[in-house]
């Protein structure tokens, strides 16, 4: 028997976070919340933001796209992603996404900041494994 307790988020709710590189995320639920069989955060972002190559060694990434799109490098591969397309990542598998619609909000920005992302990664080294900067061409890395 479970000793969870359900759950229900409005839109909006949530801890919100700024994400390095630009853009906000709205956690819905953390891995505490579910026993840590997952977590799911909304992921407001616009043209440019860019995670590094990374991967997850002991989790599953799936991505839904509400609104827009999105460039997304799995193992090597990129493929646009827009409006009510899915990516799945497996788990252990290099991956990185660059938004390539509008500007989401005045939170945004182009440059990742490599070195504090290393640093927040150092923190999780079970959730993120970063291999190196973003793969997509044009982007301003510090």
């Amino acid at each position: 028997m479970s000793t969870r307790a359900s759950i229900i988020r409005a839109a909006g709710e949530g801890d919100k976070r700024a994400f390095l590189g630009g853009g906000l995320h709205t956690w819905k639920l953390m891995t505490e919340d579910t026993d840590g069989a997952f977590f799911m955060f909304e992921d407001l972002m616009g043209r440019g933001k860019s995670t590094p190559l990374h991967r997850h060694p002991e989790a599953d990434e799936t991505v839904y796209v509400l609104e827009g799109e999105i460039l997304v490098n799995i193992d090597g591969n990129e493929s646009r992603v827009a409006t009510g397309g899915l990516t799945f990542t497996p788990r252990g598998t290099p991956h990185a996404f660059r938004g390539a619609s509008e500007p989401a909000g005045d939170d945004t920005s182009e440059t990742v900041d490599i070195s504090r992302i290393q640093a927040s990664a150092k923190d999780n080294p079970h959730g993120i494994e970063l291999l190196g900067p973003p793969p997509f061409e044009n982007l301003k890395v510090r």
